[in-house]
């Protein structure tokens, strides 16, 4: 059984990608801190979508993991109009 996504008025989900039909804000700038610790990789904030709207998700260090490679998440304006969120996350390195 597939899971229940959540249904709102400007976009919805669609297998693990945000469709909405309200163009993201302009990214923060942010201030990267020093590293908490040696390897810590810096995961840059991005627009999220929640509650039928856009959420500041801020960024954050996060410990490397072996064999993958970080994918930061991003907005595309689809060809029917609205835009996408494409989920980011920790992919397995495919060799790279």
């Amino acid at each position: 059984m597939a899971p229940v996504r959540p249904a709102y008025t400007n976009g919805y989900y669609d297998e693990g990608t945000v469709v909405a039909n309200i163009a993201p804000p302009a990214p923060y700038v942010e201030t990267i801190p020093v590293a908490p610790f040696a390897g810590a990789i810096w995961i840059g904030g991005f627009w999220d979508w929640s509650g039928g709207r856009h959420v500041w998700r801020p960024g954050h260090y996060e410990r490397p993991r072996p064999g993958f490679n970080y994918r930061q998440p991003g907005w595309a304006h689809g060809p029917d109009g609205r835009w996408m969120l494409h989920r980011g996350g920790w992919d397995h390195g495919h060799g790279r």
